[in-house]
């Protein structure tokens, strides 16, 4: 039996870390302003306490099977913990969306987490109180309904405030974006909906690629672009490519840029071929590709409402889309490649932020190794607005 409340107690002390992780990066990094900012990052220490609980009146069950159910509950409410800190690390640390609770396909896995810490302290609980030689079935019925109670005050609580506080935010509009229009009241389309890039932008690019866990190096990319004229600069380190390259196209004129070398006058080419955020919208978003879209809720980008979107994409398109990536490879091979991407519609009907991620075998970049992946983000802001793309000076 000692060794039972042990094994259960380690899952409960790392349930117990998992949920301070969590509450930490919402005290720590939730800052988007509104009322009561501050009472989300509080609320969020309540799982600590559920989780603190358990740790310290462990259930146990005598026979093996509910053992081995008692530890599966604990065991599944990490595993849901887990994925779900990242996402919430890399959306508050990013400084972007400001939403904790976009959408119900966000919050499953949190609500479940909680309910699977809910019943294990729950069970201990009603062990503590009732006896150890209480009957079984009336200690079941009593911790699952404490665990109820814990599940829905926690939950409750938490979603209560963080929604007061969203809706807050709404209510005051943010005077200016260059991400996107900020009225609250204006709804983005649907991710299977219209969806366009903007006649002209301000766009950036940061793209990676590692293999096994190596990296295979970085390009960091600004420039801007008036419909299909464009004109950008990218330090690019990799390990084929090292040194600042550019590009630029007005009308029927095109020059390009490579390390240690001026500007030089080239064939034009296709016309979005290299226009960063328009080509990624016209081949990647495209129509087709968007059918099986799926909505993540609704966010706010720096103040400008947006519609979260995700598709799942493969490597040829993704290759069409972002030509830049023959900075890892002359030739990538990326057929076999599968990934997904993210992208903010925002209220104009026009898509600001791209995030993706693919990966495949390392071959398709021409390097040793199992496998390799690519992430990247695309903005496109200041949209709409005047811009003047400047000849190169040679």
């Amino acid at each position: 039996m000692r060794v039972r409340i042990f094994e259960v107690r380690l899952i409960a002390a790392a349930l117990t870390g998992l949920w301070t992780l969590t509450a930490v990066l919402v005290l720590l990094a939730y800052r988007p302003g509104g009322p009561v900012d501050q009472l989300v990052g509080a609320t969020a220490t309540l799982p600590i306490a559920i989780s603190l609980a358990a740790l310290r009146w462990p259930p146990v069950a005598r026979g093996g099977r509910w053992f081995v159910t008692i530890v599966w509950v604990g065991l599944a409410s990490g595993l849901l913990l887990v994925p779900s800190i990242l996402d919430v690390a890399r959306q508050l640390v990013a400084g972007g969306p400001q939403t904790l609770l976009p959408s119900p396909e966000a919050a499953y896995p949190w609500a479940l987490a909680l309910a699977g810490t809910s019943l294990l302290a729950g069970l201990g609980i009603a062990r503590r109180v009732l006896g150890e030689h209480a009957p079984r079935t009336l200690r079941l019925g009593r911790g699952a309904l404490i665990g109820l109670v814990l599940t829905a005050l926690s939950g409750s609580l938490f979603a209560g405030a963080a929604v007061a506080n969203e809706v807050a935010l709404r209510d005051r509009p943010s005077i200016a974006s260059r991400f996107g229009p900020t009225h609250p009241m204006t709804q983005p389309p649907a991710c299977d909906g219209d969806v366009y890039a903007g006649t002209t932008a301000a766009v950036s690019l940061s793209l990676e690629a590692s293999v096994d866990g190596r990296s295979l190096g970085s390009v960091q990319l600004a420039g801007s672009r008036a419909g299909s004229d464009v004109r950008w600069a990218a330090d690019v380190a990799t390990e084929r490519s090292l040194g600042q390259f550019g590009f630029a196209r007005i009308g029927s004129e095109a020059w390009s840029k490579t390390p240690r070398s001026p500007w030089q006058e080239v064939a034009s080419g296709p016309v979005d071929g290299r226009t960063v955020d328009r080509q990624m919208v016209s081949v990647a978003l495209a129509p087709g590709n968007r059918m099986a879209a799926e909505e993540h809720g609704l966010e706010y980008v720096e103040g400008a409402p947006a519609r979260h979107c995700r598709i799942a994409v493969d490597g040829s398109t993704l290759l069409a889309a972002l030509p830049e990536l023959t900075w890892f490879a002359p030739q990538p091979d990326l057929h076999r490649w599968r990934g997904q991407l993210d992208y903010w519609v925002f209220a104009d009907g026009e898509v600001g932020q791209i995030d993706g991620a693919v990966s495949g075998e390392a071959s398709g970049l021409d390097v040793s190794g199992l496998q390799a992946t690519l992430t990247f983000t695309l903005t496109a802001t200041e949209r709409d607005q005047v811009v003047t793309i400047a000849r190169p000076v040679r």
